[in-house]
């Protein structure tokens, strides 16, 4: 470790991590990222395939794009931002899917948002509870509801499910949205593949115990997943019973994506799309020819997503061609190949995607984002009220952070 002691300690190198890091360095302040991984990025992760396409593992898609930091910050790199309209504001491929029942989901879809920004007025609820009773599309509202929360509509709360703030525009980066998130942090100071174990904050500077050895700072920003925080109750000494409390109330739901190589790909129009099934949650969508090219891009989520994982890898697989080859016929099995795939629940730095409130629980996004004792700061994703679930939430909460430390230093 070429630094073991530092101003400001930034734990984690995902978006929140690098806003913050790149924030302090604009305020020259010495800091260190202190990263588990062998790379930056977090849940932004691109990989390329065999032809050397770029595949967003992680999160893929630039949401409320024209307030979004990233996408300035892409293209100021030398990305591509990519502005094709996303394949869910237009009509799936009729594979057993008629345009009439289309819009009869949609009015459906559009009703159930509705009632639960009515529900949002009240008192929390869960979020399943407005769906009509006996509803004909209730299995695939559910079924979206995974794919937005990352878990079933029964485990979520309405009213955080109303605080997400989107603008309705969504853009890709060619090159991969966890290209551009990584390459953010190019110039920060990182300590790779260097786990965090304890940060004891009893004294008058920070100890952090790592795998690699001790790190002393002033103050530490923390930027893990809500799940670490949850899940590792010794992370703090002395304890801070509050913080897990809270990050136990905004749990990482699941999305996986499974990429397939596509043989005769010029059969479908670009961004086009599939829903596996129409009357069941347990089922996936398929985003066919993403930028033209020749693939398929898989989105499993929800307790769906789970039990592939406990399967393994093939399972998503498998899933998939079932599904495609009932829409599409036998033979589609032969013209498709997996070609990229990450399993996040089981990944030990993320162990999930991206974080919900139970009901009840909305409240927990800023008790999470408090800071301690000005030594203490917290952000990612779940410390947003309103962008939570993106990596521009993780760099607004990150720079917010960054913002307390820099006020704090001052004080002191």
């Amino acid at each position: 470790m070429t630094n073991s002691n530092t101003e400001v300690a930034i734990i984690g190198g995902g978006a929140a991590g690098i806003a913050a890091g790149r924030r302090l360095q604009e305020a020259k302040i010495d800091c260190l990222v202190i990263e588990a991984r062998s790379r930056l990025g977090g849940r932004a992760w691109s990989v390329k395939d065999s032809s050397g396409f770029a595949l967003d593992l992680g999160c893929g898609w630039l949401h409320s794009a024209d307030r979004n930091p990233w996408v300035a910050i892409a293209q100021g790199d030398g990305y591509t931002v990519d502005k094709t309209s996303p394949p869910w504001r237009k009509s799936a491929l009729q594979k057993g899917f008629s345009l009439e029942e289309q819009r009869d989901f949609n009015k459906a879809m559009d009703c159930f948002h509705d009632r639960i920004e009515e529900a949002a007025k009240g008192p929390d609820i869960v979020a399943a509870s407005v769906l009509e009773p006996g509803g004909r599309w209730n299995g695939l509202i559910m079924a979206v509801g995974t794919y937005i929360s990352g878990a079933e509509l029964d485990r979520v709360s309405a009213l955080d499910f109303a605080n997400y703030q989107d603008t309705g525009v969504n853009w890709r980066v060619i090159e991969g949205y966890g290209t551009a998130v990584a390459a953010a942090g190019d110039k920060l100071p990182v300590a790779f593949e260097t786990a965090v174990l304890c940060i004891d904050h009893s004294g008058k500077r920070l100890r952090i115990k790592t795998t690699k050895g001790e790190i002393t700072a002033d103050q530490a920003i923390i930027t893990l997943p809500s799940n670490l925080i949850a899940e590792e109750e010794n992370l703090f000494s002395p304890a801070l019973p509050q913080k897990t409390q809270a990050a136990r109330g905004l749990p990482l739901g699941l999305a996986d994506k499974l990429f397939l190589s596509l043989e005769g790909a010029e059969e479908f129009e670009p961004g086009s799309r599939l829903f596996g099934a129409k009357d069941r949650v347990a089922t996936a969508t398929y985003h066919v020819r993403p930028f033209g090219r020749p693939l398929i891009e898989a989105y499993f989520a929800g307790s769906n997503a789970v039990a592939m994982e406990a399967q393994g890898e093939a399972a998503f697989f498998d899933f998939a061609v079932s599904e495609l080859t009932g829409l599409l016929g036998s033979d589609f099995a032969r013209r498709i190949k997996p070609a990229g795939h990450h399993s996040w629940g089981l990944d030990p730095f993320a162990r999930g995607s991206y974080s919900y409130a139970l009901p009840g629980m909305a409240g927990c996004r800023a008790i999470l984002a408090a800071p301690v004792d000005d030594k203490l700061f917290f952000a990612g994703e779940a410390c947003s009220k309103g962008d939570f679930s993106t990596a521009h939430g993780g760099w607004f909460t990150g720079t917010a952070a960054a913002d307390q430390v820099i006020v704090a230093r001052v004080r002191q």
